[in-house]
């Protein structure tokens, strides 16, 4: 079960996004700013943290630069009343992740935090072995028998996704709103495109396939 820490003095906020969170699966620690955040991270393995910009004693800003700092490279998704586009450059300077403007929509939020989450998942497995196919994230090369393969960083994205959750069927939405973001402008078609040139690199390979399910999405099914 991943753990989530929310970080904001606002304590009717800081309720209603632990209440979300709980009722979606998660475990939740809380804490009111950033210097009892950071005692909480010296106790707890965080998965996720969701802070509050504006904070007595240690803002949104400078604890999540102290994190990047110290090497915690979970997700981090800031909350503010603020929504110029300088202060959302200064949160992504610092090292967020993604960004959410109050009054908070706690459905998108839920939806952000699972993206975020998968999203850290396919960084963190830097590999997939599949018989003697190896998926390295790191290169973003796909290493077969016969050769090593560099791919474009969307197209070696989706593959990784796609062969991470074996049978998992996945919409293009899904796959857009992950890959390439929640705001992108980009047409879902997009994925087909990627998808197409996916298969002709690799659909003589028996290790895997990717699966076209009908008025659904994609999925991917491997031999091994």
């Amino acid at each position: 079960m991943f753990q989530i820490l929310i970080v904001d003095d606002n304590d009717s906020i800081l309720k209603l996004m632990k209440t979300y969170l709980l009722r979606d699966g998660y475990k939740v620690l809380t804490a009111s700013d950033g210097l009892e955040a950071l005692d909480v991270l010296d106790k707890e393995q965080i998965d996720l943290m969701i802070a509050d910009i504006m904070m007595p004693n240690m803002d949104g800003y400078l604890l999540t630069k102290e994190l990047r700092d110290a090497n915690y490279n979970f997700p981090i998704l800031m909350v503010t009343a603020k929504e110029n586009f300088e202060d959302k450059k200064k949160g992504f300077l610092v090292g967020t992740d993604d960004y959410m403007v109050k009054p908070i929509d706690f459905d998108e939020m839920l939806l952000r935090v699972a993206a975020l989450l998968r999203r850290a998942k396919i960084t963190n497995d830097h590999k997939i072995v599949i018989g003697e196919i190896v998926l390295d994230y790191d290169t973003l090369t796909i290493t077969t028998k016969k050769e090593d393969i560099l791919l474009p960083k969307k197209e070696f994205l989706l593959l990784f996704k796609l062969l991470s959750y074996p049978k998992k069927i996945f919409t293009r939405q899904d796959l857009m709103d992950e890959l390439w973001g929640y705001d992108n402008e980009t047409d879902v078609r997009t994925v087909d495109v990627h998808i197409k040139r996916l298969r002709d690199k690799f659909d003589d390979l028996e290790e895997f396939k990717i699966i076209t399910v009908r008025g659904l999405g994609y999925k991917a099914e491997r031999s091994v």
